[in-house]
């Protein structure tokens, strides 16, 4: 949800023009893409590991707002303090590197995608209203179009991102690097093993850039009345209001491809018995609900602990 390549969180604009050009990639968009993408990098980082499965913390009693007592997981803050006090300050950013260059590739493959699909299609403006539903389907399908590019050809590097981050769970340093993630994928999985997890992702994206447009569009042209005098305002955050829902919506997707993506690798985090071994990433979904766990790693905070293995609290 924060991070340009592991979730569908940006929200773009339906009636966005691709006005970006190969030429507009300046270093300085390059830089700020990789300033960003390690400010944010611990959140993802904690964001993978709960993802996986890893709760080295134990849970704690708490009151829901009825008085009923439950047990709640560790939040954010709680597990970056214990990343650092394993691995220090800097544990927090393990598996950055190939963020930062998936980072660069998004930026740049981003841009020329939109290049060639406003060449291929030949998009013009459209003197159609603003609200016009069939203008917002067509900018949608060309926005997959540029996200579905550009997924593929990211995708390789989340999956080095991932298993990087994922070796907290078993000590291990099989990955330690951009180059070592290269020859141990090829060498143990060939190329293949670059996509794995790629299927749920795209869908997840493709899925969330279709519902945020189109509920923004119906509720911008039927839900919001002109005569308002903030309808302008209101307008304008629909789009960014939806994406937040909608990404919740979306979220199992995103984990089953990071589970995927980590799954029978040579890791303990994809290996039993932390994680069964799937045979696709439909089993892994259908495991993952069945065990109450298919919005694993969708918020940071009241973290409860699932029902299907939450013990029987006495008062």
């Amino acid at each position: 949800m924060m991070e340009a390549e592991n979730s569908p969180g940006l929200v773009v604009a339906a009636g966005q023009e691709a006005t970006a050009t190969p030429e507009d990639v300046e270093p300085p968009v390059l830089l700020l893409g990789a300033a960003v993408t390690a400010a944010l990098h611990p959140l993802i980082y904690v964001k993978l590991l709960i993802q996986v499965g890893h709760e080295p913390l134990p849970p704690i009693v708490g009151t829901t707002m009825f008085g009923r007592k439950v047990l709640y997981l560790p939040g954010f803050f709680s597990y970056a303090q214990y990343i650092i006090k394993v691995d220090g300050k800097m544990g927090l950013f393990r598996g950055l590197s190939p963020r930062i260059v998936s980072s660069a590739v998004s930026t740049v493959v981003r841009s020329k995608a939109k290049k060639q699909v406003a060449l291929l299609t030949n998009v013009e403006k459209i003197e159609a209203p603003q609200s016009s539903l069939g203008k917002v389907v067509k900018e949608t399908t060309h926005e997959m179009i540029i996200q579905c590019v550009t997924r593929v050809a990211i995708h390789p590097f989340h999956v080095m991102s991932v298993r990087c981050m994922a070796q907290f769970v078993g000590r291990e340093v099989k990955y330690s690097g951009l180059f070592t993630c290269i020859r141990s994928i090829l060498k143990e999985e060939g190329f293949t093993g670059f996509f794995t997890g790629l299927i749920p992702h795209v869908l997840g994206e493709v899925l969330f850039l279709w519902c945020c447009n189109l509920l923004s569009h119906f509720i911008n042209t039927y839900a919001v009345d002109d005569s308002f005098s903030q309808a302008p305002a209101v307008r304008s955050y629909s789009k960014f209001v939806m994406g937040i829902a909608v990404t919740v919506l979306t979220s199992p997707f995103m984990l089953v491809a990071d589970v995927m993506a980590v799954n029978n690798c040579g890791l303990a985090a994809g290996l039993p018995p932390h994680s069964p071994i799937f045979k696709s990433w439909m089993h892994c979904w259908n495991h993952l609900r069945h065990k109450g766990q298919i919005f694993r790693g969708s918020s940071f905070f009241f973290r409860r602990v699932p029902v299907t293995s939450m013990p029987i609290i006495k008062d």
